[in-house]
């Protein structure tokens, strides 16, 4: 979702998401969730972290509460190391509504969250 709303906010930027525990493919409810704030995530993947380590970043921004514990060491240049946490939706147990309403609520989250760092520090270095 951080993915998603990164590349909505500037479409100059250039997004890689990765994941500790990465399956290759996205979450459905995340899909729809974006989906209803006009955002189209369904075409993006779940890559492994590995992928990424050697490479060059401007952010590495973690965002779940365990990946800030367990990502791994970037060997190539990270100018900028964060941690933005969120709970895990696809964790949560309970009824269909419930899941849903904890996906929009994290969503938001992430909007805002994201939002922020990005007029704040982003948007600023570009």
């Amino acid at each position: 979702m951080a993915h998603g709303f990164m590349e909505f906010f500037d479409k100059k930027l250039q997004v890689f998401s990765a994941g500790t525990e990465a399956s290759g493919k996205l979450n459905p409810t995340a899909v729809q969730v974006m989906d209803e704030v006009g955002i189209d995530i369904s075409k993006n993947t779940s890559d492994s972290i590995d992928k990424y380590l050697d490479e060059e970043w401007d952010y590495v921004i973690t965002v779940c509460g365990g990946a800030n514990e367990t990502c791994p060491t970037f060997h190539g240049d990270v100018k900028r190391r964060l941690h933005i946490g969120f709970d895990d939706p696809s964790h949560v147990i309970g009824t269909d509504e419930f899941i849903m309403s904890e996906f929009q609520r994290v969503r938001d989250e992430i909007k805002n969250a994201f939002y922020n760092l990005y007029i704040k520090s982003i948007k600023t270095n570009i």
